[in-house]
């Protein structure tokens, strides 16, 4: 998977590393790329991860909870956030399907 321009950097920025690491990098890419998917899953379809809105803080809030050995807990923590973002594309895809006259 090709991830957006300059979102690697700041996911770095986020998670504060600040060091210049090739393989670490790499790995970063896998949990960026993995939590993408994950969270176009949830949404139901592909989210703009290069605006400040909720998808890319909660693809953050994914990366942090990865790197921190506790994705077990990030669903849990961000569940709230996770279905009001599944409601809102939900109602979304609902309004373009049926227009009011």
């Amino acid at each position: 998977m090709v991830l957006p321009e300059g979102l690697i950097e700041a996911v770095r920025n986020h998670l504060d590393i600040t060091w210049d690491d090739a393989v670490g990098d790499e790995k970063l890419s896998g949990i960026i790329a993995r939590g993408i998917k994950y969270i176009d899953g949830i949404a139901g379809s592909a989210m703009d991860y290069t605006i400040e809105d909720k998808p890319r803080e909660l693809l953050f809030d994914y990366c942090r909870y990865v790197r921190s050995n506790a994705l077990d807990e990030f669903q849990k923590n961000y569940l709230h956030e996770l279905l009001s973002l599944q409601i809102s594309e939900e109602v979304k895809a609902y309004e373009i399907a049926n227009p009011i006259l």
